[in-house]
């Protein structure tokens, strides 16, 4: 499974982004979708996590601001950021629990990321 995320980018204080995840590849079925984060010398954290029904779940510093959403047909995943902050800035890795149409069971996957920087 592939996934390619777009969308980051440089954005003042305030403003928006939207960031989106296309999973691709032999894809029988994707359970759970979510968008982590790494800031420069902090740990990966989960942002907010959607499952295939719809079912959301967010970090407390995301409620409010953004909102994850996806596209079973399309095997993507979206975040619409709003209200950014400049501590959201860090490179954001899109997630997938998937099964593929050769195998039995259920393996995690990730994109490569793409940087979110939010000025002051």
């Amino acid at each position: 499974v592939r996934l390619v995320e777009s969308g980051g980018g440089l954005v003042q204080a305030g403003g928006s982004l939207r960031l989106s995840c296309a999973a691709s590849g032999s894809i029988f079925r994707i359970a759970a979708m979510a968008w982590f984060r790494q800031a420069p010398g902090k740990q990966r954290e989960m942002v907010a996590h959607i499952l295939s029904g719809g079912t959301t779940n967010y970090a407390d510093s995301a409620k409010g601001r953004f909102t994850i959403s996806r596209d079973n047909a399309k095997n993507t995943v979206y975040l619409q950021m709003n209200s950014l902050k400049p501590e959201d800035t860090a490179v954001y890795y899109c997630y997938c629990d998937a099964r593929l149409s050769t195998g039995t069971g259920f393996d995690n996957y990730w994109g490569r990321g793409t940087q979110v920087t939010v000025s002051s």
